[in-house]
């Protein structure tokens, strides 16, 4: 059955794709973008544009507003309170980098950093060099065959050692959406700090962080249909007091001489230099766009697609990693090599991911040296997966 997908008019570059004959399923890596954010994007370009904060003029005054109000817009997005809870960054990346420079002080030798077997390398590497610098000790939490997280076993290792857990909601290699919330509650009850990577799972649910006990939580633009180089790092007022600024320049102070400098707090406060002003405003529209979209049709569209894309995959004898229900599978064919299935695939017009995904210990976990990844998004639809299995097959024929 071929599923249409009634959003994937309003994004030109999936139909700029259909007339390329290329087939776009590598939405986890990055998502196209919908035409509300390019017009907002040229919109504020085309109006002439101006340094926010601080500017003494209309432009700047007028860009500034606009700023604002887009930060207001993301708070609002996160169902998270207040904006002044919403730090801008340039993607997740740099804010859970933010975060491991920024709760250092608090961390001494011996103390514990939990993390789980499937984080991306951006949820890994930061915290493991912080506890290399520091002496600490970063636990990894052990994952089972279908590449879930025990809850309970995971609560169970929470110790009077363990100051910090960093974790995500959704893996890009296993496509597992993960309840979290008895862990997170658990830590919080414990004193202990907890950040959450939402990278891969605030496209697909959008979070709530009045009902989601974490002290942090990180997610990109550009995986929500926004631009490049934005990202958000929500702080939970309490929590957010407790950073150290980590980054230094113009924007952030409070009162600076030659030898002593006073910083804002939060989010003004770590959010030091020229903003990505232009791509903040954009992506505040495409959210206000998508939350005007029917967010459950939405999810069931996506559910369809992925029940189909693993039925076919399952059939055609791939071996699945882990039991995925979310967005993505990621799988190998038995004897080949998955770089070569990937080449042939894009030879035939079909954009997947091959590789470790940045996350190369949980393969080595896994005993694999990489695998193939298809994620997908609102914008496809049945055609997009038939015209996968009918590359699969004719690469298959010639590799198997």
């Amino acid at each position: 059955m071929l599923l249409p997908s009634p959003w994937r008019q309003f994004f030109p570059g999936m139909q700029a794709f259909t007339e390329q004959q290329q087939v776009w399923l590598d939405s986890a890596a990055t998502a196209q973008k919908p035409q509300v954010m390019l017009d907002a994007l040229c919109q504020y370009y085309q109006n002439g544009v101006a340094n926010v904060h601080r500017a003494q003029h209309a432009p700047g005054e007028r860009a500034t507003r606009a700023f604002e109000d887009a930060r207001r817009c993301v708070a609002h997005w996160l169902q998270a309170g207040t904006e002044d809870q919403v730090i801008f960054t340039k993607g997740s990346t740099e804010g859970i980098n933010l975060l491991s420079h920024a709760l250092a002080h608090h961390l001494q030798a011996g103390d514990e950093i939990l993390i789980s077997a499937y984080e991306h390398h951006a949820n890994l590497l930061p915290w493991q060099q912080l506890a290399q610098r520091q002496g600490l000790q970063l636990t990894v939490l052990p994952i089972n065959d279908d590449g879930h997280l025990d809850i309970e076993y995971a609560i169970h290792q929470l110790s009077p050692r363990t100051r910090l857990l960093a974790i995500s909601t959704l893996s890009n290699v296993i496509g597992h959406q993960q309840a979290l919330e008895p862990l997170l509650t658990a830590a919080r009850d414990m004193g202990i700090w907890t950040v959450i990577d939402g990278a891969q799972s605030a496209v697909h649910q959008r979070p709530n962080l009045q009902q989601l006990p974490c002290d942090f939580f990180v997610c990109s633009a550009h995986k929500l249909y926004g631009p490049d180089g934005v990202g958000i790092l929500f702080a939970r007022k309490q929590a957010a007091q407790a950073l150290r600024h980590w980054q230094f320049g113009g924007e952030m102070v409070r009162h600076c001489d030659y030898q002593h400098a006073e910083f804002l707090p939060a989010p003004l406060g770590f959010e030091p230099g020229t903003p990505s002003t232009a791509n903040i405003i954009a992506f505040a529209a495409t959210l206000v766009w998508l939350q005007s979209l029917d967010s459950s049709a939405i999810a069931a569209h996506e559910a369809a697609l992925h029940a189909q894309l693993l039925s076919g995959l399952q059939a055609r004898g791939m071996q699945i990693i882990g039991a995925p229900n979310c967005a993505l599978v990621s799988f190998n064919a038995p004897g080949v090599h998955h770089a070569d299935l990937a080449l042939l695939l894009g030879e035939q017009g079909v954009a997947v991911r091959a590789g470790h995904h940045c996350a190369m210990p949980l393969m080595q976990h896994l005993g694999l040296s990489g695998a193939l990844r298809v994620s997908l998004a609102m914008y496809n639809d049945g055609t997009d997966i038939q015209r996968l299995f009918s590359a699969l097959d004719q690469a298959l024929e010639i590799l198997q």
